[in-house]
């Protein structure tokens, strides 16, 4: 493949890592955060303050977020650029959870029960009147700041009520919309595709998220601390959720990845939410698992070539490596407990130590963290089976060494009893 000029246009540095790979690739990159990002990225490849500027330099626009990244994309393709990235239609399946859950019925994809509100006391006047036990959702930015999504336990609503009271006081200048959904049992999986303007390339990916803080499912909601996933030809769960959507995306164009989490029992499926757009730290996962260039896959893509992934046998699983304030936001506190901390590798660095780019930047050939999410690094491990897969990754982490690190060790270990459940139901059959 010709060197190629990228520019990558980013919220809150989730395409970090994909663009250091590029650059690796021999390419010519230049990424813009469009927040103070303190240094992220510093070092690795050229920065720059407006994307707008950079467009006709481009020969690929790569946006990684929804929020609008969409409607950019979008005029971009108009005009003739090659863009990796979304519409306002696919920012909106994800930006605003109740147009994504009426897309799903409309596309004939079974949905649970839910409610969007814009008023606290509308909803707790709600959940009392029809008591049960909810999930609930903020949508739009609040839904970046995932420690607000709470997972009800009480089965009269009793804990949403006091969550919801809570929140009236504390949030509600910052939370203008949010759903109330219907709790179900079941197993958590989610599945996933590239699209290149015209269907859905594959294989496809199944993955399995850990969000929360601590292991065994424990502690406060982080956007993600960790994910297990393989690629798969299409199979039942594909075929009965994001398949449908094939001949819509087309007509919008949409050039990316589209990701749908669902809860599955014997008797059914039921999506939750959109991801459309690369994930965190879904892509630097994916990253290990794709056998080709990730320049020449992206270049693949925005020319609407047909073609299918190389991608491994078996299993990728990946663990976010955090530091202090982690999943919270507090830049004092990590300003006093984790700025500039330097990130240590017992034995020196190598192209294939499955060790991707958080928020880190590059001072004298040392990695530094930046940012002041505490998002550090992520680290990967491949296998024929979850176990090695596992092994492999964190084995890696014992190369690193974070002063005040944290890391959940349990990626993966439901693997052993959601596959039986999965393959039982017949959701893993491929088709």
């Amino acid at each position: 493949m010709d060197k190629k000029k990228f520019l990558f246009v980013s919220l809150i540095g989730l395409c970090t890592d994909l663009a250091w790979q590029v650059s690796k690739e021999g390419h010519e990159v230049k990424l813009a955060l469009d927040h103070d990002d303190d240094g992220i990225g510093d070092g690795f490849f050229t920065k720059v303050k407006n994307w707008k500027d950079e467009v006709d330099w481009a020969d690929i626009v790569v946006f990684d977020d929804s929020l609008g990244h969409g409607t950019h994309a979008k005029r971009l393709r108009s005009h003739g650029k090659l863009v990796f990235g979304g519409t306002p239609y696919t920012d909106q399946l994800e930006d605003d959870r109740g147009f994504g859950q009426d897309e799903l019925k409309k596309h004939g994809i079974s949905i649970l029960d839910y409610s969007t509100f814009t008023d606290f006391d509308v909803a707790i006047t709600y959940v009392r009147e029809n008591p049960g036990a909810y999930v609930f959702k903020p949508s739009g930015r609040a839904a970046n700041n995932k420690s607000l999504l709470f997972v009800g336990m009480e089965e009269d609503g009793s804990d949403i009520v006091r969550l919801l009271e809570t929140y009236k006081r504390v949030w509600s200048n910052t939370i203008k919309l949010f759903q109330l959904q219907k709790k179900v049992a079941g197993v958590e999986v989610a599945v996933g595709a590239f699209f290149n303007g015209k269907r859905f390339i594959t294989p496809i990916n199944v993955n399995f998220e850990h969000k929360k803080l601590f292991p065994g499912e424990v502690g406060p909601a982080t956007g993600e601390m960790g994910t297990a996933m393989f690629w798969s030809s299409p199979n039942r769960l594909f075929n009965a959720t994001l398949k449908k959507f094939e001949e819509t995306l087309a007509a919008e164009n949409f050039i990316g990845y589209i990701d749908l989490n669902c809860i599955v029992n014997g008797s059914g499926i039921y999506p939750l939410e959109f991801t459309t757009r690369i994930g965190y730290p879904t892509i630097q996962i994916q990253q290990e698992g794709i056998m080709m260039p990730s320049s020449e896959f992206i270049y693949n893509l925005v020319t609407g070539v047909d073609f299918e992934i190389k991608t491994k046998k078996g299993f990728q699983v990946g663990v976010l490596l955090a530091v202090a304030p982690f999943p919270f936001e507090d830049k004092r506190l990590f300003d006093m407990t984790s700025k500039d901390t330097t990130i240590v590798f017992k034995k020196a660095k190598t192209s294939g130590d499955g060790v991707h780019l958080g928020d880190v930047k590059l001072v004298n050939d040392e990695w530094i963290v930046a940012g002041y999410s505490g998002c550090v690094v992520v680290v990967v491990g491949s296998g024929q089976t979850m176990k090695q897969a596992q092994q492999q990754a964190y084995s890696r982490i014992h190369n690193l060494l974070i002063p005040n690190m944290y890391y959940r060790t349990d990626i993966g270990d439901r693997w052993a009893e959601d596959s039986d459940k999965l393959h039982n139901w017949g959701y893993l059959r491929e088709t």
